[in-house]
């Protein structure tokens, strides 16, 4: 069964996800506070996606999202939020979210976003490829779905594993932001391209030796990015 932990205080809103997501197939736990929900976390590992309000009773959505990585980088992390300041949209993001949802949201977008996140924890994929990329100082293991760097492992979201997946198979093309966001997000994604720029910023800080001149992931200006020089 697809689990999903739905953390939102207000009982009819929360009530309104979890219809729709249980309609899509979806088994939920449901949180009325950041301290039920890294609770419930911890008593459902097989959790794959969590939907978080950020403005809670007690610690915040963007608090739990920060403790949620701590515990579990496999997890997939949606934030929801009736806020529309560009600046809360990237503190989620950087504090550790996958996705965005600005309230209100029809009940199709937001399984559309579920759906493509859960692909994106490999909830329902299937190993098609080799079971290591070597580009040094990398290693990529797609079985295990882990990174390398000089033999340390970097922690790093689905999301991210995902990215530098793509980047480690296409060595030096240039991938347009609409290319990243169609194979990483999938084709029904309902958001922003800006979601792709905040998601290689976490990226970066993770990889490079220094994130303000990457030599890893470089920016083609106008178009996207690409994977060395």
């Amino acid at each position: 069964m697809r689990k999903v932990l739905v953390l939102e205080d207000e009982e009819n809103i929360r009530s309104f996800v979890v219809i729709n997501l249980k309609r899509a197939g979806y088994q939920t736990v449901e949180a009325g506070t950041g301290e039920e929900a890294l609770e419930a976390v911890r008593d459902n590992p097989d959790i794959k996606v969590a939907l978080l309000d950020i403005m809670l009773p007690g610690i915040d959505g963007f608090e739990v999202c920060r403790r949620l990585r701590a515990m579990d980088n496999r997890i997939g992390i949606i934030m929801l939020t009736a806020r529309t300041q560009e600046m809360d949209k990237v503190t989620g993001l950087m504090t550790g979210a996958d996705d965005y949802v600005t309230k209100p949201f029809s009940p199709a977008e937001l399984t559309a976003r579920v759906d493509a996140l859960y692909r994106r924890t490999g909830g329902d994929e299937a190993a098609v490829s080799p079971d290591e990329i070597s580009d040094p100082p990398f290693l990529l293991n797609t079985r295990n779905r882990t990174l390398e760097k000089n033999g340390q492992r970097v922690k790093l979201t689905q999301v991210e594993y995902s990215i530098v997946k793509l980047f480690m198979e296409n060595p030096g093309k240039a991938l347009s932001r609409e290319e990243i966001l169609d194979t990483v997000w999938g084709k029904d994604y309902f958001g922003e391209l800006k979601i792709v720029d905040v998601n290689i910023r976490r990226l970066r800080i993770k990889i490079e030796d220094n994130a303000q001149k990457p030599t890893f992931v470089n920016t083609v200006w106008g178009y996207g990015y690409k994977w060395g020089s």
